[in-house]
C-alpha cells in the first residue's frame, strides 16, 4: 500500500490536473467508481489504478483528487481519438468550458452515431471537469481532433437569424454534421458560409435570448435523430 505523498503514481495524478502535462504525456485522470466502471465497460485498461485503503491510504488519494470531497478510486488512462464517421456527428468551435464539452460528448453518445469533433478554441476533453461531465461517454465515444476533413452536410446552429431547426433538419441528407459555437461568439463566418443550412431553435419571445451550448446541441441532435428515423 502507498503510504507516502511522494509516490510516483500520486505525483503523476497531480501533474495530470494540468493541461500541459496531459498534452505532453497523452494521459488523463478519471475519478470515481462510476467513471472507472465506464472505462472498464468500454474496454479501457488503466495505466494506473489507485483505490483508497487498498492501494493507497485514503487521505493521500484525497490529497491528489480534483474533487472537493475526495475520491475512493482514481484511474489514469491513455487518451484515444475517434475518426469522423456516422450519419450524424457534432462539430464544436470555440467552446471553452470543459463542462459543456463533456456534456455534448454525453449527448452525442446518447443521440447520434458519430463523435464530437473539437475545433479551434475548445476546452480539453480530457480535463477532469470534461471527463466528469461526460459521465463516462468519453470512454464509449471518444472525441475527434480538429484538422480532419469534415464529411457531409454542415448544419450550423445559431442563436438567431437561421431557419427553424425543424425545417433544416427535414431537408438534409446524411451524413450531417451539427455545428455549434460558444454561446456569446457563435460560429465563425467561414464555417457559416460553408454550411448547407443555418438553423435556429425557436424560443419563446418572453424567454432568454439563447440556450447553453450543451442544451442546444442536445435539442439539435434529437431533432436530427427524429427526422432520420421518420425517413427510414
Amino acid at each position: 500500500m502507498i503510504t507516502s505523498p511522494d509516490n510516483n503514481q500520486l505525483k503523476l495524478i497531480r501533474k495530470l490536473q494540468r493541461k500541459k502535462e496531459r498534452a505532453a504525456s497523452g494521459l488523463f485522470v478519471a475519478e470515481g467508481e462510476d467513471l472507472v466502471a465506464a472505462a472498464q465497460a468500454a474496454g479501457w485498461e488503466p495505466e494506473a489504478l489507485l483505490r483508497a485503503d487498498e492501494d493507497v491510504e485514503a487521505h493521500l488519494l484525497a490529497g491528489v483528487s480534483a474533487l472537493g470531497s475526495g475520491s475512493r478510486v482514481i484511474g489514469v488512462y491513455r487518451q484515444r481519438w475517434s475518426e469522423l464517421r456516422g450519419e450524424v456527428s457534432v462539430l464544436l468551435h470555440g467552446v471553452g468550458d470543459p463542462g459543456n464539452v463533456g456534456a455534448v460528448i454525453r449527448s452525442a453518445h446518447a443521440l447520434c452515431d458519430g463523435p464530437v469533433l473539437l475545433g479551434p478554441g475548445c476546452a480539453d476533453p480530457w480535463s477532469p471537469k470534461a471527463v466528469r461531465a461526460s459521465m463516462g461517454s468519453v470512454f464509449a465515444r471518444p472525441p475527434a481532433q480538429s484538422g480532419e476533413d469534415v464529411p457531409g452536410a454542415l448544419l450550423a446552429l445559431t442563436a438567431r437569424g437561421g431557419e427553424p431547426l425543424e425545417q433544416a433538419a427535414a431537408r438534409l441528407e446524411p451524413p450531417v454534421v451539427l455545428c455549434l459555437g460558444a454561446e456569446r461568439e457563435g460560429l465563425p463566418l467561414d464555417l457559416l458560409d460553408r454550411a448547407a443550412a443555418v438553423a435556429t431553435i425557436p424560443l419563446r419571445a418572453e424567454g432568454p435570448e439563447s440556450l447553453n451550448v450543451a442544451m442546444a446541441a442536445t435539442i439539435g441532435l434529437y431533432e436530427l435523430r427524429h427526422r432520420m428515423a421518420a425517413d427510414a
